[in-house]
């Protein structure tokens, strides 16, 4: 497929992002929690890196397609990340000092994986299915980073989950001085305009259906420990559960390649959606029942990973040549900062208002409209 030392390099970046994700969804919510905000709050905090991804991608993206300069906008994004993070401890509990610091951290972070993205499929050239086999160690960093930190945080309390974040900005910072660029003439094709490209039908299903999905998820990225700790599990059994729906999805990336060429990308799509909107109803109402709360966790495996692995190869075909930054840089934007931002804030608001159950009530009605779009929209 690769190069064994490109493959390791491409994959170390993928696990040590992943890794920070691995820390920030299940744990950074009960450390804020554990500093004195509210339900409400957290939601706000925890909206704010999604919101910058609804512009900080475009813009680097726009960058690094205008200069050439991928890999020079990546290293300078992590670098700016790990550097505004330290922020954290010179605000401590102030909320406005945490906005502060959270929107300058995640405007440098949410650049730089669109961008890698395109490097690594730019790497794989025709190959492109085999992404998955390249991007299953950032799940294999999630899992080991939540379910690690499980066992820390029962022991050191949630103080310590700074520290690791920090700790793993500078990581990806200095792994992405490790990634060589592309060869020079992989990517070969013709560009359209981008307007072109955005107004065809297929296109605009696409976004719209990766928006809803993304939102439908912010219940679950924002409140799930949260929601767990109500019915008693303890934080090991938490980062247990957060680690296995991406164990799950690690297998599935293996087997994606075949998949993907049985199947078909719209057939994969509406299999995976189908299973997520399942999901959010046994999340949202069987929670206390361990056994059913283990299958929808397995779930996560199509309501993220098939999702996502059929969303990076159409984008590498709706967005040719030199459109891809900007490409990756959209479905960022659209799917994991606007969806993950409205997702977020209306969970927060739900969970004070009406309870959880209502939280993930909306979840699955979002994953319905994301199937119900993407089924109308995704034609063969």
């Amino acid at each position: 497929m690769l190069p064994f030392r490109l493959y390791l390099r491409l994959s170390g970046f993928y696990l040590c992002y992943f890794a920070v994700l691995g820390v920030m969804l299940p744990y950074w919510g009960l450390y804020l929690l554990a500093l004195g905000f509210d339900p409400a709050r957290i939601g706000e905090l925890l909206a704010i890196p999604q919101a910058t991804k609804l512009f900080a991608p475009t813009l680097w993206g726009w960058w690094a397609d205008r200069t050439g300069k991928r890999l020079w906008v990546i290293r300078l994004a992590c670098l700016a990340a790990a550097l505004a993070f330290t922020g954290v401890y010179a605000v401590g509990g102030s909320y406005l000092g945490l906005v502060l610091v959270t929107l300058l951290f995640s405007f440098f972070w949410n650049a730089a994986l669109p961008q890698f993205e395109a490097v690594t499929l730019n790497h794989l050239g025709e190959r492109i299915h085999d992404y998955s086999r390249v991007r299953l160690w950032g799940s294999v960093g999630f899992v080991g980073a939540a379910v690690g930190v499980g066992f820390l945080v029962e022991d050191w309390g949630v103080g310590i989950v700074p520290a690791l974040l920090l700790a793993l900005f500078a990581a990806l910072w200095l792994i992405s001085l490790l990634i060589p660029d592309a060869p020079a003439g992989v990517v070969i094709h013709p560009s359209l305009p981008l307007g072109r490209v955005l107004r065809q039908p297929a296109v605009i299903a696409f976004f719209a259906a990766s928006f809803l999905n993304q939102a439908a998820h912010g219940p679950y990225y924002g409140f799930f420990s949260l929601y767990l700790e109500t019915f008693g599990y303890s934080r090991e059994l938490i980062g247990l559960l957060w680690g296995l729906g991406v164990a799950v999805e690690v297998g599935l990336f293996v087997w994606f390649p075949p998949l993907l060429l049985r199947l078909g990308s719209r057939q994969l799509t509406l299999i995976a959606l189908a299973l997520a909107t399942l999901r959010w109803l046994l999340i949202g109402h069987c929670a206390g029942n361990l056994p059913v709360l283990l299958f929808a966790q397995t779930l996560h495996a199509f309501s993220f990973g098939v999702v996502h692995a059929v969303s990076i190869h159409l984008i590498h075909e709706f967005f040719p040549g030199t459109l891809q930054g900007r490409g990756q840089a959209l479905y960022s934007s659209l799917s994991f900062g606007a969806g993950n931002a409205v997702g977020s804030l209306t969970a927060g608001y739900l969970w004070q208002g009406l309870g959880p159950a209502a939280m993930f009530d909306l979840a699955a009605v979002l994953g319905a409209l994301a199937w119900l779009t993407a089924w109308r929209g995704l034609r063969p």
